[in-house]
C-alpha cells in the first residue's frame, strides 16, 4: 500500500510515519520507485501499536523503541495477542461514561448487527437496562459485542464447525458459578457485610477473579492450541 493508504488506516500523519522510520520504530518500506514505496500490513499494526503506546501510556519515544524491541522479539502468536488485548484492556476508561444509549449507536459502536444483537440479548450475554425508553448499554455490553463481532470476523463461526449457541451455555456457567459463590460468601459474611466493612474488598475479590476467569480460560486454551498445532507438525 502507499503511504496516503497507511495514513487513512492508523490515523498517524505522513511526517510522523517517516520520523518513526528514522527512528528506528518502523521498518523501511519496500522501495517501488525514485520516490514511491510500498507499506504492507506489518507497519499498519506497528503503528497502531506506537499510537496505543503514546496516547493511552504516554511513553516517550526512548520507552516506546524498548517495547517495540521485546515486541519484535515476540512470536507471531504472541504479537497477535498483544494486538488483541491492546483493543479491550483499557483500565482508565472506567474511569469515564461511556454507556451507549439506544440500539443503533449500540450497533454503531460495536460494528454488530440486529439478527445477532438480538440473538444475544436472548442468550442472556448483553443485557441492557430497560428503564427508560431506550435501551441503555453499559461498558461490559460494548466490549462484549465488539468481541462477539470480533469472533465472527476472525471466521471462527458456523461455517467454520462452531456452534454460536456455545457462548451461552458459556454465559450461563458462569453465572450459575458467580451466583452460587456469591451465596456461600454471603452467607459467611453476613455480619461484615452488613457493617460496610466488605464492600472495597468485595469489590476488589470481583474484578481478581474476573481476572482468574480470563487468565485460566486463556492459559488453557492457548495450550490446547500449541499441542494441536504441533502435532499436525509431526
Amino acid at each position: 500500500m502507499k503511504i496516503r493508504e497507511l495514513v487513512k488506516q492508523t490515523g498517524v500523519p505522513k511526517e510522523t510515519i517517516h520520523f518513526y522510520i528514522r527512528e528506528g520504530l518502523l521498518p523501511k518500506p519496500r522501495k517501488s520507485g525514485v520516490n514511491a514505496a510500498e507499506y504492507n500490513e506489518r507497519h499498519v499494526q506497528r503503528l497502531l501499536l506506537i499510537k496505543d503506546l503514546r496516547n493511552n501510556y504516554y511513553l516517550p519515544i526512548p520507552k516506546i523503541k524498548k517495547v517495540v524491541q521485546n515486541y519484535k522479539k515476540q512470536s507471531a502468536s504472541d504479537q497477535a495477542s498483544v494486538q488483541v488485548n491492546s483493543r479491550y484492556f483499557r483500565p482508565m476508561e472506567w474511569l469515564v461514561d461511556v454507556d451507549i444509549i439506544g440500539e443503533e449507536d449500540f450497533r454503531e459502536a460495536t460494528g454488530m448487527s440486529a439478527k445477532w444483537l438480538a440473538m444475544m440479548e436472548e442468550w442472556g450475554i448483553i443485557t441492557p437496562e430497560r428503564s427508560t425508553s431506550q435501551p441503555v448499554y453499559s461498558q461490559e455490553d460494548m466490549i462484549l459485542g465488539r468481541l462477539i463481532v470480533d469472533i465472527d470476523r476472525l471466521g471462527f463461526g458456523p461455517s467454520a464447525g462452531y456452534n454460536p449457541e456455545d457462548l451461552k451455555f458459556i454465559a450461563d456457567f458462569i453465572k450459575d458459578y458467580v451466583s452460587s459463590g456469591q451465596n456461600k460468601y454471603l452467607a459467611a459474611n453476613l455480619e461484615k457485610l452488613a457493617s460496610g466493612d466488605m464492600e472495597q474488598s468485595g469489590i476488589q475479590i470481583t474484578e481478581i477473579m474476573s481476572l482468574f476467569f480470563y487468565h485460566m480460560y486463556r492459559k488453557t486454551v492457548r495450550a490446547r492450541f500449541r499441542t494441536r498445532i504441533e502435532s499436525m507438525k509431526s
